[in-house]
């Protein structure tokens, strides 16, 4: 049985209310329906991103899950529509292919600023509708997503930001202004920094790479993170994600050779922080 670490156990996604697992799944890198359905039952894994790539795979295993597991699933659907034209039409069409009646989470791709009130006021009709129950937003620019994740009053109950062990300025910017109380909920994504943290190549000389777990691992120890994705592209990524839940936070000694790592990374390659 797995060691009561805090990363199996369900938590509350913000103010949403949604009970999640610690890791979501993204669809874009072409994992099979099989292992992502296993993960839900196994492992309680319950956070699928149907996103950028709404690849065919998971909308099979979100049919499958759905059909004798639909309370406990939470699907979150991605538009990247700014104007407010087509969001409908996207959320609608996302809905007939997963053969859903609501998803629980629509998240607005690339905002990095308010949103319209068109796109803001077509989201809220489809919340009133209950096609969709919670809103979130997604993107790169830092003082703006704090100045949104202070807001308890915002309509966007969870965002979706970049943060790992190389980019971590959403420790300055964005978490320290987090309420204690109506909190959103916060999903963070690229924990590998677009794999830099997995490659020997990428490392100072006579160091190990970090592995994916201990990138997930590094963006989980922070108590701000609700969720941390992960883009397995087969079962034995995935499998390897897990491991994750089991061995739970870094230690002091991990978590310092993970930031000087990132701090190696971010200073060779420049990467924006």
């Amino acid at each position: 049985m797995a060691a009561d670490n805090g990363f199996r156990q369900p938590r509350a996604l913000g103010r949403t209310g949604l009970m999640v697992s610690r890791l979501g799944i993204s669809s874009g890198y072409g994992i099979p329906a099989a292992p992502l359905e296993k993960a839900f039952h196994e492992h309680g894994i319950n956070f699928f991103y149907w996103g950028t790539l709404r690849r065919a795979a998971m909308a099979e295993a979100i049919r499958n899950i759905a059909k004798t597991d639909r309370a406990r699933l939470v699907v979150m659907l991605q538009s990247y529509d700014h104007p407010g034209w087509w969001v409908r039409r996207s959320v609608e069409k996302g809905l007939r292919a997963l053969s859903l009646d609501h998803v629980e989470i629509l998240l607005l791709g690339w905002v990095n600023r308010y949103p319209s009130p068109r796109l803001v006021d077509a989201c809220l009709k489809l919340q009133q509708e209950g096609k969709v129950r919670h809103l979130a937003v997604s993107g790169h620019d830092r003082p703006f997503h704090g100045t949104l994740a202070a807001k308890a009053d915002s309509p966007f109950g969870a965002q979706m930001l970049r943060y790992n062990a190389v980019h971590r300025g959403a420790e300055q910017e964005i978490f320290p202004l987090i309420p204690s109380a109506n909190p959103p909920g916060i999903i963070a994504y690229t924990a590998t920094c677009w794999s830099q943290l997995l490659r020997p190549g990428k490392m100072p000389s006579g160091e190990p790479p970090m592995t994916a777990a201990d990138c997930y691992r590094f963006v989980l120890s922070n108590p701000q993170v609700d969720v941390c994705m992960t883009g397995p592209a087969n079962a034995d990524q995935l499998t390897h994600a897990i491991t994750a839940l089991d061995l739970g936070p870094l230690s002091p000694a991990e978590m310092d050779r993970a930031r000087r790592l990132g701090d190696f990374i971010h200073k060779k390659k420049g990467l924006f922080f």
